[in-house]
């Protein structure tokens, strides 16, 4: 069995490519591998966020991971914040990280641009504790979207500078990327990456949204020029399209292609907001009755978090005996 972790940032506006890029391929991976999917939402604080707001949006995201069909009895489901180790070991991994390296990290540079002295900390360092989260387990795969492989190989960078120092300690994780679905692109604007963190609403299709607002949006979306309802390199925004359409239906792109052939584009967009709202209905359901039981949610969290602190003691007794500070 391999040990597969990951984990999304806490916030209200989780999307169709969180799902498919992070959340699906987990529930898949929960035969055969031992897997730890946690909330990170130390790593939410990075940007302003109201306490009421994170501490909820922590439960909506737990929703999400058991309507999408995480089994708390097969993976470990827990809250950042409630194991410690993983701030302690963020602590040990900054006195090892480089100025250098953090400034290379592109999300960083994305997300700094135009704020000057106003960029926390936080926002600057974050890749170092998202190692740790990788690090304290032992985790060898790390499905991620291809714009956070960085991160992954800064947390290799820093297992393999630890181990060099201090003796054998961290295994080398991996990437894990999906091929198909790892990056939808937004839908108003084909070269930038669906994100939460989008100026605009118009850039994703949130897993709440309403029929009508799903359909507004697709109607919205951007196109190739032409007519034909035909992806391609060439052709990104209907490429992208075309994606979502493969991925909430399992139908191939070449078969959605064929179905539309001398169809328009405003045919296309209907059919997709119809495909994406039958499959957004019984996950939605499900999220909503998940979210109505609080307690459970709880309980989901700290039983979790008990496991995994458990598992991240262990890691972090060799390494406090290591690095000197183990009396």
């Amino acid at each position: 069995m391999k040990r597969v972790l990951t984990g999304l940032q806490p916030t209200g506006l989780l999307h169709i490519g969180n799902y498919f890029g992070a959340i699906e391929p987990m529930v898949r991976l929960q035969d055969g591998n031992e897997l730890f999917m946690f909330v990170p939402n130390y790593h939410a604080i990075t940007v302003p966020q109201r306490p009421d707001e994170l501490r909820r949006n922590t439960l909506f995201a737990t929703a999400v991971y058991l309507a999408a069909g995480i089994d708390p009895k097969r993976t470990t489901v827990f809250p950042q914040s409630l194991v410690s180790q993983h701030t302690e070991l963020g602590w040990i991994l900054n006195c090892i990280a480089k100025m250098g390296e953090l400034e290379r990290m592109t999300q960083y540079k994305d997300k700094a641009t135009g704020k000057g002295e106003n960029v926390s900390v936080g926002l600057f360092d974050y890749p170092v504790l998202m190692a740790a989260d990788i690090l304290l387990y032992d985790s060898l795969l790390v499905p991620v979207g291809s714009d956070q492989k960085q991160h992954v190989e800064l947390a290799r960078d820093l297992a393999d500078r630890f181990n060099k120092q201090f003796g054998q300690t961290f295994v080398m994780p991996e990437p894990m990327i999906r091929k198909d679905g790892a990056r939808i692109m937004g839908v108003d604007n084909p070269e930038k990456k669906m994100s939460k963190s989008a100026s605009s609403p118009k850039n994703y299709i949130s897993l709440m949204d309403n029929p009508a607002t799903v359909e507004k949006k697709i109607k919205a979306a951007v196109t190739d020029s032409g007519t034909e309802v035909k992806g391609g390199a060439e052709r990104p925004a209907l490429a992208n399209l075309l994606m979502i359409f493969s991925l909430v239906t399992g139908k191939t792109v070449a078969e959605i292609e064929a179905a539309h052939a001398g169809q328009s584009y405003g045919a296309f967009k209907q059919n997709l907001a119809d495909a994406v709202n039958a499959w957004l209905a019984p996950l939605q359901a499900k999220i909503l009755a998940f979210s109505k039981d609080e307690a459970m949610l709880l309980k989901v969290l700290e039983d979790g978090a008990k496991k995994a602190e458990e598992e991240a003691e262990v890691k972090m007794k060799v390494v406090r005996q290591k690095i000197g500070v183990a009396l």
